[in-house]
């Protein structure tokens, strides 16, 4: 059974969120509320809970996962930004959206796109997960609490420890949580693509964008 950790939505405890590092730096996979859902996580080296993370939401080798950072500074450590994609991000990170943009040299072949060397990326604006990425220290492997044959994510706190609690190792439990996934914006080519619409504005973005009804990665 997962640890379940009772935070405060907007003042997580400090010692709740020592405990939750504990466990992910020790390999294990998480649960915890975003900006848009409830998300599974893990640390990018933790190839055992990715693992267990792809068989909770059956996904293969091939389907991308999110990397969730505290910050774009953070970010740019894992993906390229040109001046007119910092614009972009800056103007509506920490929030509801995921970008895909250029992988750099040194994030690792198995994080990338094989195709593209692109990867997603997110600054959610939430404060248990920035607290958990700031105490942390370093990105999280993330996808959305969405089972195999629900029309949505989980996002009742009862249900969700009724049905995965035995599945993972930590459950960062705070009020129920939303159904609207992230917003994602593909900034590899210009003009960026629209590639799903969620939570965050398009319009908010500033731009003109052409869409696209291609199929991408689960998001957060």
């Amino acid at each position: 059974m997962a640890l379940i950790l009772d935070v405060h939505p907007q003042n997580p405890q400090a010692r709740l969120l020592q405990q939750a590092v504990a466990r992910a730096r020790a390999g294990g996979l998480l649960v915890y509320p975003t900006d848009t859902c409830y998300a599974l996580g893990c640390c990018i080296g933790a190839k055992t809970a990715q693992e267990r993370l792809r068989q909770i939401r059956q996904l293969d080798v091939h389907h991308d996962l999110s990397l969730l950072f505290s910050s774009i500074s953070q970010l740019t450590e894992y993906a390229k930004l040109d001046d007119r994609s910092f614009a972009i991000v800056k103007r509506v990170l920490p929030g509801p959206f995921t970008f895909i943009l250029p992988a750099t040299h040194d994030v690792p072949r198995r994080l990338a796109d094989p195709r593209r060397r692109s990867i997603g990326v997110r600054v959610p604006d939430a404060p248990v997960v920035q607290g958990l990425l700031a105490e942390l220290g370093e990105p999280l492997m993330s996808s959305t609490l969405q089972l195999p044959g629900d029309p949505l994510p989980l996002h009742e706190v009862h249900e969700i420890a009724d049905r995965i609690g035995n599945r993972v190792d930590v459950f960062l439990r705070a009020e129920d949580g939303g159904t609207e996934c992230s917003t994602v914006i593909d900034l590899c080519e210009w003009p960026p693509r629209l590639l799903r619409r969620g939570l965050g504005a398009p319009d908010s973005l500033g731009i003109d964008l052409a869409e696209s009804g291609n199929p991408i990665a689960e998001e957060v």
